[in-house]
């Protein structure tokens, strides 16, 4: 389960006068501008969780962190905390693992950044969750490495962010009349996006809009929220439960995280424009 990093909390690598240095494994989930020269990087750490940190003059022609600040990289970071208020600052970085084939896809590049957008939207600051991190470099690395469908390891890491998070969808039982669901007869169940779950037939009968999941989706989708990740990476969607568990992620995930991830938007058109081709 995730936790606050104790203040040991920013785990100290070393003192250097006023200041505090940490070190840690991250990957870099957002970047934005700060002045003409500076960068505020959040990167989601092994050590730290979400983390953001001020990259001076990282933009002046001549920069500290020449092509290793890019999205979706994943660092050894060291930075300084100082004793007053603010921003840690990035002293140094050192590349683990580019993945830069994924910036070089449109559709890579859209699902990474929903990833991303997801973790920095969902985690607070310095909640420390070593869980999470690895399944972000698990996915990052199988997608940069054409290993598993992108459909299928989007489906993975929601599935696994839900449970981290402690907002796992009810697919053990209808949502409204706790029904289990080996006792629901019908091979198709709806899908109650408020209530957290699934519904059987009698609590919401089925029309021609309703989104549906098959109980073969169902435990496909449990079969991959929990256990050894690689093993549950290894599982084979069919193309039925592929497009069933992403209409269900995509609209469970936006509806509890309180809003629609950009990102998501993105990735909707991309997979339109690729589907109309």
């Amino acid at each position: 389960m995730p936790r606050r990093a104790s203040c040991g909390a920013w785990r100290p690598a070393r003192s250097c006068g006023s200041m505090l240095q940490f070190s840690t494994p991250a990957i870099l989930i957002r970047r934005t501008e700060y002045g003409d020269y500076d960068l505020i990087v959040t990167f989601f750490s092994l050590t730290l969780g979400k983390v953001s940190l001020m990259a001076k003059a990282a933009k002046k022609r001549t920069r500290r962190f020449a092509g290793l600040l890019e999205l979706f990289t994943e660092l050894d970071i060291v930075g300084s905390v100082g004793r007053q208020s603010g921003l840690p600052v990035l002293q140094e970085a050192t590349l683990r693992h580019p993945h830069s084939e994924i910036r070089e896809a449109a559709t890579k590049t859209a699902y990474a950044s929903y990833w991303s957008e997801l973790v920095n939207d969902w985690m607070e600051e310095r909640i420390e969750s070593a869980e999470l991190f690895l399944l972000l470099r698990h996915v990052l690395d199988a997608l940069a490495a054409n290993g598993p469908p992108e459909a299928a390891l989007s489906v993975l890491f929601q599935m696994r962010l839900l449970r981290i998070s402690g907002h796992s969808p009810n697919l053990t039982r209808c949502a409204v009349c706790r029904l289990d669901l080996d006792s629901i007869r019908p091979e198709a169940l709806g899908v109650e996006i408020a209530q957290g779950g699934i519904a059987c037939p009698g609590c919401l009968p089925a029309t021609a809009e309703s989104q549906r999941l098959s109980k073969g989706t169902i435990k496909q989708l449990l079969w991959v929220a929990g256990g050894d990740l690689a093993r549950a990476a290894r599982i084979k969607f069919s193309t039925r439960a592929l497009r069933e568990s992403q209409e269900f992620l995509e609209s469970f995930v936006p509806y509890h995280l309180g809003r629609q991830p950009r990102s998501l938007r993105v990735l909707r058109q991309l997979r339109g424009e690729q589907a109309a081709s």
